[in-house]
């Protein structure tokens, strides 16, 4: 594929000021981990997260309750997007349906930060399948007041239950306290069948680590640290993407992680500064992400083990 030219405006507007970092910053942070982002998002359906005044005190981002923020989520392709923006037509679970940005060149993710995109939300499908996910994403939660301490242990007991399953998964921070397991699956499965094998998972960890972690979906039933969220495998629940920039004041990004080197990262450590140094020195150790697709068997026959139905829609 050639080049192309991408135009960029406001280059000097201040998009973390606490952090002295302007929109420039940002467009170049994005350049230097291009590889990356184009890897977790390339040819996905892919939601927008929009802070086009940048991040500052204060700032709210709009909901279906209150649309006066000052960021926005925006799931349909914004109104004149340059033909060459790939999109993906997916259906809501409303029965409504969109097209969304499908990013397949990195031309496509810096025109949408040069719209104020600081977090990419993609599907766990690509456009060549929009109803069968080729990703499992297992959401390790903590609870208000719980540290990423307390998360790392369970997310390794993940690692060493997919391991005994003959699976592997890819880790990679929220930019936030979390963390976030990627599964490569062969796309032959329901958003349903994967909620069912996310749940038997968690239900698996909740047995192994009954003292960090729950599945109970009422937040206000959950007495351990660690929530396992099956529901982000719903169809149009979405995880922000590798590389993507959290948007509060620090400026952090979402890491992809080696397992070797869980215990001794924390998610302070990954930002826009530090991450293209990084990226360059080491690469993406998602790399390997798309190499292999395992089959989902092992999860959805622990879950008829343990008669598990499929958890309702939220």
């Amino acid at each position: 594929m050639g080049r192309r030219t991408v135009r960029v405006t406001s280059l000097d507007k201040p998009y973390f000021p606490e952090r002295g970092l302007t929109k420039l910053d940002v467009v170049r942070y994005f350049l230097a981990v291009g590889d990356g982002i184009l890897r977790a998002l390339r040819d996905r359906p892919t939601m927008l997260e929009r802070w086009p005044r940048g991040v500052f005190e204060g700032a709210t981002i709009a909901t279906r309750q209150d649309n006066r923020g000052d960021a926005f989520y925006q799931k349909r392709v914004p109104a004149g997007a340059p033909d060459w923006v790939g999109t993906a037509h997916i259906t809501f679970p409303s029965g409504r349906s969109a097209d969304e940005i499908a990013p397949g060149e990195l031309a496509v993710v810096i025109w949408a930060v040069n719209l104020g995109t600081l977090r990419f939300h993609p599907w766990p499908v690509t456009r060549a399948d929009v109803e069968r996910p080729d990703q499992l994403r297992i959401d390790l939660d903590p609870q208000p007041g719980v540290g990423f301490d307390q998360v790392v242990p369970v997310a390794q007991q993940v690692r060493g239950f997919l391991d005994e399953l003959g699976l592997v998964g890819y880790p990679k921070t929220t930019g936030g306290r979390g963390l976030h397991v990627y599964v490569p699956i062969e796309p032959r499965w329901s958003f349903g069948d994967c909620r069912r094998a996310v749940l038997a998972l968690g239900r698996e960890m909740q047995r192994r680590r009954p003292d960090l972690v729950t599945t109970t979906w009422w937040r206000e039933q959950r007495d351990r640290p660690v929530f396992v969220d099956y529901n982000q495998m719903a169809r149009d629940h979405t995880m922000t993407s590798a590389y993507s920039i959290r948007p509060t004041p620090a400026a952090l990004v979402s890491a992809p992680l080696d397992w070797a080197e869980l215990d001794d990262v924390r998610p302070e450590d990954f930002d826009v500064t530090t991450m293209p140094g990084r990226f360059a020195e080491r690469g993406d150790p998602h790399a390997g992400l798309d190499e292999h697709r395992f089959s989902l068997a092992p999860l959805l026959e622990l879950a008829d083990r343990e008669g598990l139905d499929p958890p309702p829609e939220r």
